[in-house]
């Protein structure tokens, strides 16, 4: 009887496993896009506004 219980938390386990590194891969995508996008955009603000060119006298 306790053969049968250890196979079932085994498998109650690994679906526990895959979900939570479903939510770790969907964790980095966020915190990719919210952390890198803001710089991207500031970036191409500044850009537009010609903040990397090199002044003129």
């Amino acid at each position: 009887m306790k053969k049968k219980k250890l196979k079932k938390n085994q498998a109650n386990s690994n679906l526990i496993e895959k979900k939570l590194g479903q939510t770790k891969n969907s964790a980095k995508l966020v915190l990719f896009v919210f952390g890198i996008g803001p710089i991207i955009g500031i970036i191409l603000f500044l850009y537009s506004k010609g903040f990397f060119n090199s002044p003129t006298i």
